[in-house]
């Protein structure tokens, strides 16, 4: 078992300040960066990046290709998987534990016993971080919405991104896709250009009224860029400045070729002919993002599997996840794949699980890891019943993989929560 770390009763004290787990809103945030000398105005310039999926998946490329130009790059993401550390990246390496422990203790010094949220206390803990260490470029993820997101305190990054939005947080953020982009767009800041990625076309008419009030220039895919894949051999991107030829992006599925070319659009929106070739073609080959179509390697849990079978892993967990999902997993036919699944209580658990029906051989429900509430085992395999799949429960995630290792060979993929998604790696890598 690992040792506890120091920065593990921080973290746990600073969850007691406040008695809900999300409360929206900037005045808390605000309050305290003021306690701190507002390391906020103090930082790298900023890419600010919102939407429902693919924004991890998006930062990653925009670091990979970044670090290839020789640029140093923070970024902050949520949530994290193995530790908390992994949130704040200082130039491609997770904030050391000393580091984080007093940057935590300073700012719940600061806070003073105040009223604050976990997400917003931590993430002035980050931006006190990023303001202290230069670099060239802050990436920087919103955790939930836009609009009142704990990251939407910067009046002026230097350019935004709006990745796909679909149905999630609904209780949150509303109940159509018109008021979910409506949150969304609150990052959108005067005058400062703004990257869309692939969008429902209700999706760009919310977008393009607050825009216009605000002078902000919209790169919209397919309109002002596009990439696409050719034959499967690689990808194509185009904007004004003309057409380049790249390799087909490091992460596994169609869905991520749409990512880099947003990654592409932001930096090249940031620094006009800045990157080349090379920056582009290294970055989008060679980006890292664990959790998202991963097939994992030697370890713990694919040491146990039978020969022929290969271990997947996804943290992806709406039904717009599991669409793209779903379609790499069709151009795997031909090969058994059986689904582990696990989700939170409050996700769409039928509708994530529908864009499977064609797909996956059988599915085994499992409950989430560590007491976060989720959907039973039994229901999965309920909803999963409704959709024809064949299902089973099993009461771990180990007896899972060897219910699903079943047969001569195929593939495994474990889905349907970051939570779970954690707990794979770590697992996987205590072997």
């Amino acid at each position: 078992m690992a040792r506890p770390r120091r920065t593990d009763a921080a973290l746990e004290r600073l969850t007691a300040l406040h008695p809900k787990l999300i409360d929206l809103g900037l005045e808390r945030t605000e309050r305290l960066l003021a306690a701190l000398g507002n390391p906020d105005r103090q930082l790298p310039p900023v890419i600010h990046v919102a939407g429902t999926n693919g924004k991890g998946s998006t930062i990653a490329f925009m670091r990979a290709i970044a670090a290839s130009a020789g640029l140093s790059v923070h970024t902050y993401t949520s949530p994290h998987l193995a530790r908390f550390h992994e949130r704040i990246s200082l130039n491609g390496e997770p904030i050391a534990e000393d580091a984080l422990l007093a940057i935590l203790e300073e700012c719940e010094a600061a806070n003073d016993g105040e009223p604050i949220t976990f997400f917003e206390i931590t993430t002035a803990a980050a931006f006190l971080a990023f303001s202290r260490a230069p670099a060239d470029l802050l990436l920087l993820e919103t955790g939930l919405g836009g609009r009142f997101d704990s990251t939407n305190v910067l009046p002026t990054p230097a350019v935004t991104v709006i990745t796909p939005i679909s149905m999630d947080h609904m209780d949150f953020l509303g109940d159509t896709i018109e008021k979910i982009a409506f949150e969304k767009a609150g990052i959108l800041k005067p005058g400062v250009p703004c990257v869309v990625g692939p969008q429902p076309v209700e999706v760009l008419g919310v977008l393009e009224e607050p825009a216009k009030e605000l002078d902000v220039p919209l790169i919209v895919q397919d309109i002002d860029w596009s990439a696409q894949s050719v034959g499967g051999e690689g990808m194509i991107y185009r904007d004004e400045e003309g057409e380049i030829h790249l390799p087909m992006p490091s992460l596994t599925g169609g869905h991520q070729i749409a990512n880099a070319g947003m990654a592409i659009t932001a930096l090249r929106c940031w620094k006009p002919g800045y990157f080349g070739f090379e920056d582009l073609a290294d970055g989008v080959a060679n980006a890292n993002w664990p959790g998202r179509m991963q097939r994992l390697g030697p370890g713990s849990l694919t040491d146990s599997l039978p020969d022929g079978w290969e271990l997947w892993l996804d943290g992806g967990h709406n039904p717009a996840a599991g669409t793209a999902l779903a379609e790499t997993v069709k151009g795997w036919s031909g090969t058994p794949v059986v689904l582990i699944c696990a989700m939170q209580k409050n996700k769409d658990l039928l509708g994530f699980l529908s864009s499977f029906k064609d797909s996956a051989e059988r599915l085994i429900g499992i409950d989430l890891p560590g007491g976060t509430p989720g959907h039973a085992a039994s229901d999965i395999v309920k909803a999963g019943d409704l959709l024809g799949m064949e299902g089973s429960t099993a009461d771990s995630l180990a007896s899972a993989i060897r219910l699903a290792a079943n047969g001569p060979g195929g593939r495994i993929l474990i889905c349907g929560s970051l939570y779970l998604a954690g707990d794979v790696l770590a697992l996987n890598a205590a072997g």
